[in-house]
């Protein structure tokens, strides 16, 4: 059984060079085979120097793709139709891999009874966490890639993060590639490609496993560690989760598209903003405001869509 690691990347050749380094130690016991396919989504620094360094050192180990269609999903689906595995895996430009990483994520997935699995993200943290972001809070740490539902292995009932996860080929073939209209790509921030995919196998009734021996660490730049990113991130959010899923709720009454309950929800969010003493209180009251704005204007996008003619919007 053959196993391929699908890393995309764009323009991250020093962060990828180290990604690499970690890869190269991953370890699958004998007779199984894996290999490492880089797509380098229409980068212009140095990265395809850099994958073909490791390619010359490593020779069948690693692979380059060249995807000049820029955007995340285009990139990932390249790499789906080139990957010679069985399973495969997926992972970041930017991440440190546990050289077990690769066996424990996807020993599950060889007798078919898992159609995928994901495993921890630890976040590795620059400096000091700011007195306003609660590490205890799993809504909060979303924009920091951070994935740990705990201890113990077993079935998944949420979608695993595309920083550690795998899944069967035939899970492609049978339910299509990601989306391309989710996925980080010039112009715009929605992501939710890797979680919409995942949930149409949960909607399916395929069966996805959690593996907390499989870890990634994956760095915080200091750049998310501001409460604008943060804010930005679900704003982003709430629109993909519109794009992915529908306006959320019960939307029978609606304004321009927007389910009415979000208004109330706003408004509370705004008051609670405003009361709430503590720091972290404070933020993620601020932090919900920015992420019901996404839901709205992600429903009022949807809404102008199928009413608006063709051609028009």
């Amino acid at each position: 059984m053959i196993t391929t690691v699908i890393l995309c990347t764009y323009n991250r050749c020093h962060s990828l060079a180290k990604a690499l380094e970690s890869a190269a130690a991953l370890r699958l016991p004998e007779p199984d085979q894996w290999e490492v396919l880089v797509v380098d989504n229409n980068s212009n620094d140095q990265t395809r120097a850099v994958v073909e360094d490791f390619c010359q050192q490593y020779p069948g180990r690693f692979r380059y793709l060249f995807e000049p269609q820029q955007g995340k999903s285009h990139a990932l689906n390249a790499g789906i139709r080139e990957a010679r595995g069985d399973i495969l895996a997926f992972t970041d430009d930017d991440v440190t891999i546990d050289p077990m990483w690769l066996q424990n994520l996807t020993s599950s997935l060889r007798d078919g009874e898992w159609a995928g699995s994901g495993g921890r993200i630890v976040p590795v943290w620059p400096g000091p966490i700011p007195r306003w972001l609660s590490t205890d809070d799993p809504a909060t740490m979303g924009p920091f890639v951070a994935f740990d539902p705990g201890t113990g292995a077993g079935p998944l009932t949420r979608p695993p993060y595309g920083a550690n996860m795998a899944f069967r080929k035939d899970a492609f073939e049978k339910y299509g590639g990601f989306r391309a209209d989710l996925g980080p790509r010039p112009g715009s921030e929605i992501r939710r490609e890797d979680i919409e995919f995942a949930n149409r196998l949960l909607a399916a009734g395929d069966r996805l496993r959690y593996e907390p021996s499989a870890v990634i660490n994956h760095p915080v730049p200091l750049s998310r560690m501001k409460k604008s990113f943060v804010l930005r991130w679900w704003y982003a959010y709430g629109c993909s989760e519109v794009a992915d899923s529908g306006p959320p709720g019960n939307s029978k009454w609606q304004l321009g598209g927007i389910p009415l309950h979000l208004f109330r929800k706003l408004t509370r969010w705004m008051l609670q903003w405003q009361i709430s003493i503590k720091a972290p209180q404070r933020f993620a009251s601020r932090r919900n405001v920015w992420y019901i704005a996404g839901l709205m204007v992600g429903s009022f996008r949807l809404w102008r869509r199928k009413t608006q003619p063709a051609g028009k919007v």
